[in-house]
């Protein structure tokens, strides 16, 4: 079993930058590739970005346009969001999940997950 516990939502303006945070626990994390997902009200959940079990991969939503950026700290059981010039649009719950083996997009794959913090950017 790994744990997975969001932190660093909130309420932000356009324009404006947050910095999500994903704290693991439980079985291995440097085992397992991440991702961040989200999900607005009435909507399905939707990739918004990956990165390999070692860090040496990302991947990203096509939507992010640069905006977003996903890393990891395998010695902090960390895994990251940073994103930037936020729009209405980027609101949301956003999810980290973990999965063993190669990164991938599709919802369905991941086998832990997170319980979400919300983002909302006013306009």
């Amino acid at each position: 079993q790994v744990q997975l516990v969001e932190s660093g939502g909130g309420l932000v303006q356009a324009g404006d930058s947050l910095r999500l945070s994903c704290a693991a626990s439980g079985h291995t994390f440097s085992n397992y590739a991440m991702g961040w997902f989200r999900q607005a009200p009435g909507k399905e959940r939707d990739f918004v970005a990956g990165i390999t079990w070692s860090g040496s991969s990302t991947y990203y939503s096509n939507f992010m346009k640069g905006r977003f950026t996903i890393s990891r700290d395998n010695a902090k059981n960390t895994v990251y969001l940073q994103m930037n010039s936020l729009k209405p649009e980027d609101t949301a719950v956003y999810y980290c999940a973990a999965k063993r083996g190669s990164l991938v997009t599709a919802v369905g794959a991941y086998d832990y997950w997170g319980q979400g913090t919300q983002v909302t950017v006013s306009s």
